[in-house]
């Protein structure tokens, strides 16, 4: 029976998140033939609002209000709230970002419906959206329906893939003036790190290092290697412990759970916490001098040696075949 969907399109530096185009993809299979519709909050361009369209979703809301140029939990739950009593949709899908997965509980416990989180597939059965999610640190996995109320689940990065873009897709963009008011909170300013290239949460290739690294400046050679592959640097809790880089580069149980295409460990040993953050990747290759280590359980190719020589030889490598 065709649905409605409801997508929030996360902006983030002018452009939006690959996971939010993910969620579109998810929204199309839950709406079995229904109307997706995309979420932006704040004064957003058309553009944007298109590239939503071109990416499956078949119109677009875009909520004003100057108080939502930046995340602020109460502005933000008020803007959906307000979205939700007009579109009255059958469910609503976000990315499982640090976004999705603090404002997603807000809304489902205002309107007393349930929340699966972290989805990493779903599928349609008769009048039920049945997802699938890890438990366990991805030791286990379990599927989860909800059975009344409007189905919420935010879906973790890089598992869903996107639609394919087409520009020629065409939709109508609507503006909407919400009201927000009683702010508990009110953000003055926002300082961002000063970070460059893929965002770790959706990079389709992760260099990741450990211990073995050594230093800050072994880190730079990893982010050599990244760099070359388009892809972004990890780091495990040990070599974050040791300052050799900063805590937002940390994957594991106690940082951020990636599933990319590729993963490369260099140097790191293979404690179950990191395992928990990475395990799902689609191949990993692992780098260390301990044959012994705990990481080529896991890995689906391993290289016994000094990551300062393997590392050199795999940049000079890719480069002679140009992959970049």
């Amino acid at each position: 029976m065709a649905k409605k969907v409801l997508v929030l399109g996360e902006v983030r530096q002018g452009e939006i998140r690959n996971v939010s185009f993910e969620a579109i993809a998810a929204a199309r299979q839950m709406a079995d033939g229904g109307e997706v519709v995309g979420l932006l909050l704040g004064n957003h361009s058309d553009p944007l609002a298109n590239e939503m369209i071109h990416y499956g979703a078949d119109r677009v809301i875009v909520a004003q209000h100057t108080d939502l140029e930046t995340y602020v939990p109460d502005a933000y739950s008020q803007a959906i709230m307000q979205v939700i009593k007009a579109e009255n949709p059958y469910g609503f899908i976000l990315g499982h970002t640090s976004i999705g997965k603090d404002i997603s509980p807000r809304i489902a416990a205002r309107l007393k419906s349930g929340l699966i989180s972290d989805a990493i597939s779903l599928e349609v059965n008769g009048d039920q959206v049945v997802f699938t999610r890890p438990i366990y640190s991805g030791k286990a996995f379990e599927k989860k329906v909800i059975t009344d109320g409007i189905v919420f689940a935010t879906i973790r990065p890089n598992n869903i893939p996107s639609l394919e873009k087409d520009e020629s897709r065409f939709g109508e963009v609507t503006s909407l003036n919400v009201e927000i008011k009683d702010l508990r909170t009110i953000v003055k300013d926002v300082v961002h790190k000063a970070t460059s290239g893929v965002d770790l949460s959706e990079a389709k290739i992760i260099v990741s290092g450990g211990r073995g690294v050594k230093s800050k400046d072994g880190f730079n050679l990893l982010q050599e290697l990244a760099d070359l592959l388009g892809g972004a640097v990890g780091a495990s809790r040990g070599a974050c412990d040791a300052d050799y880089c900063d805590y937002s580069l940390q994957i594991g149980q106690t940082g951020k759970v990636v599933t990319p295409d590729l993963y490369i460990a260099c140097g790191i040993s293979g404690a179950i916490q990191h395992i928990a953050g990475m395990s799902n990747a689609k191949v990993i290759v692992a780098i260390n001098k301990d044959p012994e280590a705990n990481i080529f359980s896991i890995a689906d190719y391993g290289i016994v040696g000094d990551l300062f020589e393997v590392i050199p030889l795999l940049i000079e490598e890719f480069k002679s075949v140009a992959v970049y």
